[in-house]
Formats: structure tokens, C-alpha cells, sequence
């Protein structure tokens, strides 16, 4: 761990759910040794970050993935193009462009800097060079740790799920986090396991490397993707 001594991780994992810290700079450092003892942050109404770590936790099963047929019909129809970190820092901000969002400055500017050093990666989907919708997450080891997703226009948020499931699965990860589940996420098969199960994932790969050439390191234009 880089920050084994930091004061919110070991409370956190003994006393609850949520841990209010008022007082630490988000680093990327911090984000990752948060993220790898499965905590992450968001911003509160007084400003504060919150840190995280659900008991159960929501994921998707990337081997139980499921595609809905009219989404799939969609994706045929070859409607939109999909690219990775083109733009990184608007799609977090269109994440953020909602009437309450736990996606302050101070997370823009973690997000952000986690971005520049490779780690956190954006898919995005357009229409006629126009964004149209996307999601950003966090990859470390064989875990992809999806945050937040928008769309402005119909599917696209969607179609940006789809290809990241299949770039995982091309490329050996394991494990797709979705942190909470909602109605949405449970048709592509969401589900949740119990956060000592989660752990327990995320401990099997701590040192699998996530600089391999093609896998969000470069933008990779994927013009139309088409599901198999």
C-alpha cells in the first residue's frame, strides 16, 4: 500500500460504511491505495469528501454480461462512434451537469490528475463528431472501477457500457466494479456481492500491470463498433 498510514483507512473498514474526512487533499496516490482496499470518494453537500466502501457491493459479471436485444440492434444500426480519452475532462463534467451531483471541484481535479498518469480513462460515444453520451472509471490491476455516465442522447451512455465490457473481456480483466446497483444496471446484469467478497477479488490481482500497449493507455478510435 503507498499510504498504508493515511488516518481514514483503518477506521473505515472497522466502523462502517462512510468515513467524513474534511481535512485531506485527494491525491492520486490516495485514490489509488483507496480504490485498492475497495473505498472511494465523493463529494459532500458541506463541501467534505466522503469515502465509501458498500457492504454488498455492485458489480457486473463480466462473463454474465448481458446485451439487450434492442440496445444490440442499435449498436448495428452503427449509429454512434466510440473512442477512448479523447476527452477525458468534459465527459467528467457532463457526468457532473446534473441538478445534485457528489462530483465537486475537488473530485474533477483528483479525477483529473488520476487521468494524466494513466489510471483513470474515459469511453465516449459520438454522433457526427458531437458527444453524445459516455462514462469514466478507474483501472487498476484486473479491475475496472466505474464512477458516473451520461448521455444526451438516446443509448449512447449505454453503447459506451457495452464496448467497455467487451474491451475488458479482450483484454483478461476480471472484474467490472458498478459500486451501487440501480434498475439501469441490473439489465446489463448487475449484481451484488458482499463487500468481503469484493475484497477478496480485488486482492488477486494487486500487481497485474495496466500499461500494455492497447489497453486505455491511447485513444483507440473504434469507428461504429459493432458487438459480435
Amino acid at each position: 500500500m503507498l499510504l498504508t498510514g493515511h488516518k481514514f483507512l483503518t477506521p473505515f473498514l472497522t466502523a462502517g460504511d462512510l468515513y467524513h474526512d474534511t481535512s485531506s487533499m485527494i491525491t492520486p496516490q490516495l485514490l489509488e491505495t483507496a480504490y485498492r482496499q475497495g473505498i472511494f470518494p465523493m463529494g459532500g453537500k458541506d463541501g467534505a469528501i466522503d469515502w465509501y466502501s458498500p457492504d454488498p457491493r455492485g458489480i457486473i459479471d463480466l462473463d454474465q454480461f448481458h446485451l439487450p436485444s434492442r440496445l444490440a440492434r442499435t449498436l448495428r444500426q452503427q449509429k454512434f462512434k466510440i473512442e477512448v480519452n479523447r476527452q477525458f475532462k468534459k465527459v467528467l463534467l457532463a457526468c457532473a451537469n446534473r441538478e445534485e451531483t457528489w462530483i465537486n471541484d475537488e473530485i474533477v481535479s483528483a479525477y483529473t490528475a488520476l487521468h494524466k498518469i494513466g489510471k483513470a480513462h474515459s469511453v465516449e460515444a459520438y454522433v457526427d463528431e458531437r458527444l453524445a453520451g459516455g462514462l469514466y472509471g478507474v483501472s487498476l490491476g484486473g479491475a475496472f472501477m466505474g464512477e458516473s455516465m451520461f448521455t444526451l442522447e438516446r443509448d449512447a451512455s449505454k453503447a459506451c457500457l457495452a464496448f467497455l465490457v467487451n474491451r475488458l473481456k479482450e483484454r483478461g480483466f476480471i472484474l467490472l466494479d458498478t459500486q451501487f446497483i440501480t434498475p439501469h444496471l441490473k439489465t446489463f446484469g448487475a449484481i451484488e456481492i458482499p463487500r468481503g467478497e469484493y475484497l477478496k477479488r480485488l486482492s488477486s490481482f494487486p500487481n497485474v500491470s495496466i500499461g500494455n500497449p492497447g489497453v486505455f493507455k491511447k485513444i483507440r478510435r473504434q469507428s461504429h463498433w459493432i458487438p459480435a
